[in-house]
């Protein structure tokens, strides 16, 4: 057993679980973060990667979360603009939906009810003439255009991690708790360890970040007993190869009055979704269904004018949202927001569990954890986390476009679109990784792509990867630019380096 105990263990390597260890450990506090696969493989890689105020949230009257999913857009933003950008929406308004005036207060809501700065405002579209109009069916004549931003949501968990690692923290993953007891004034806790040995851990203060698993650590594992329940809800995407011209997205109403995004991804491709479906199986087992799908096709197609069909699919993939059970019918209508329950018997150490949250709050989620845990921390410093960028994010002026010039004149053999890459996944960091390059053959095997042998051995050394899969499916998008033939041939090299 550790000598020392921990001043927080936090269990769960999704976005909460890192944001809470970053703010921790970044405010002084001894952290070990441990996360029974890789960072981010659950649900914090399989989201919409929006960074948004959420819309429709209003319909449901959740003021407060908008209010705070606005501000933390513009704080993200500005700490890790190389992960995360602007994205303009466009909506299209079809004779069913809520009328043209109705949609036009709920915009300008939007765009002031978070203190907007950095992104523009919203505003009508002619789409008879408006280029947004081209991939549109003939007769939708109307539309709204408004912001919000896209996120690389795995690296945004990544990042995190790795700032709270820079910061102190231990960082394990393929960790598995197996026990945890209140004993002596703390918790002490079994993990099972990658080689198959365990460990015991002692933490002063046990935080459950446990995602989908929330409930099984809380009651299972740690034998707590709360009135908190976490509801699974799935939400499924479609990769599709993308039927317009042109950076803007969409959101589109379906005839149940849930709307459906259409984000550009990856270049050529699209990401379509999400749905909202309740969910009682294994997390792990999550799957879309067929009837997912053909929802998704035909709530595109109700405005494409090039219509999707299955032979535009390029992958599709499922991920468990666990939210706060707060008995609501409509799996849409239950609340976004997050729950903090804190289990702080007199004189036993306490447990902090989180229940919902999204991505866009992950951040302000955490300042939320520690000024609950307080009270238990006398030596917690200050809040550091809306000023200081993310890993990478650095960026002179905070201009993306100047440092991507930067990079290609640093490194004058990229060619343009590999030097994008480098600036887009690493920001000020691609510096370190391209240290020495001097000619393509710096690089090393090329796997296929956009993916080299310095960029995955980068990974490997820095960021905590240690499967083809954590490479390709969440530290990066390579897996969508590389043959199957490719991929196999990867993966043979990640497990023999």
């Amino acid at each position: 057993m550790s000598a020392t105990p921990y001043d927080i263990l936090v269990i769960g390597g999704g976005v909460n679980g890192a944001g809470i260890a970053r703010d921790a450990a970044g405010r002084g506090l001894s952290v070990l973060l441990a996360e029974k696969s890789d960072l981010a493989e659950g649900t914090s890689s399989r989201s919409s990667k929006l960074i948004h105020g959420g819309l429709r949230y209003l319909e449901h009257y959740e003021f407060r979360l908008v209010r705070e999913a606005l501000s933390e857009r513009e704080v993200l933003l500005r700490v890790a603009p190389h992960i995360i950008w602007p994205l303009r929406f466009v909506l299209p308004h079809v004779g069913d939906m809520r009328p043209v005036w109705m949609v036009r207060l709920g915009l300008l809501l939007y765009d002031n009810l978070g203190g907007r700065r950095l992104l523009p405002a919203s505003r009508r579209l002619d789409l008879r003439h408006a280029p947004e109009g081209d991939a549109l069916k003939l007769g939708i004549d109307t539309g709204f255009a408004y912001s919000d931003c896209w996120v690389e949501d795995a690296r945004l968990v990544v990042l995190n991690a790795l700032d709270a690692a820079q910061h102190g923290a231990g960082i394990r993953l393929h960790t598995r708790m197996m026990t945890a007891r209140r004993e002596g004034g703390v918790w002490r806790v079994r993990l099972a360890m990658p080689d198959g040995t365990s460990e015991e851990v002692a933490a002063r203060i046990l935080v459950n970040a446990a995602g989908p698993w929330v409930e099984q650590v809380l009651h299972g594992i740690a034998g707590v007993s709360a009135t908190a329940k976490v509801r699974l809800v799935k939400g499924s995407h479609l990769v599709v190869r993308r039927p317009w011209t042109g950076e803007q997205a969409y959101i589109l109403q379906n005839l149940d009055r849930r709307v459906v995004f259409l984000v550009p991804f990856e270049q050529n491709f699209a990401l379509l979704g999400t749905t909202d479906c309740p969910y009682d199986g294994s997390p792990e087992a999550v799957a879309i269904t067929a009837g997912e799908q053909d929802y998704l096709l035909a709530a595109a197609n109700r405005y494409l004018r090039r219509p999707l069909d299955p032979s535009s699919i390029v992958c599709k993939y499922s991920g468990v949202r666990p939210l706060f059970d707060d008995q609501a019918a409509d799996p849409s209508a239950v609340t976004r927001d997050y729950v903090l329950v804190l289990d702080a018997p007199k004189g036993a150490p306490p447990l902090l569990s989180v229940f919902g949250g999204k991505i866009t709050t992950y951040r302000r989620l955490a300042e939320h954890a520690l000024e609950r845990l307080g009270r238990f921390l006398p030596a917690l410093g200050p809040s550091f986390t809306r000023r200081v960028p993310l890993p990478g994010g650095d960026l002179p002026g905070a201009d993306f476009p100047g440092f991507v010039r930067e990079v290609a004149a640093r490194f004058p053999f990229l060619p343009p679109q590999l030097a994008h890459h480098y600036a887009r996944l690493y920001g000020t960091r691609a510096l370190a990784l391209l240290e020495g390059a001097h000619c393509f053959t710096d690089l090393g095997r090329h796997f296929g792509g956009q993916l080299y042998e310095r960029e995955a051995d980068f990974l490997i050394r820095t960021e905590f990867a240690r499967t083809a899969d954590d490479i390709l499916f969440r530290r990066s998008r390579h897996h969508l630019h590389l043959s199957t033939t490719e991929r196999e041939e990867f993966t043979h090299w990640v497990a023999r380096v």
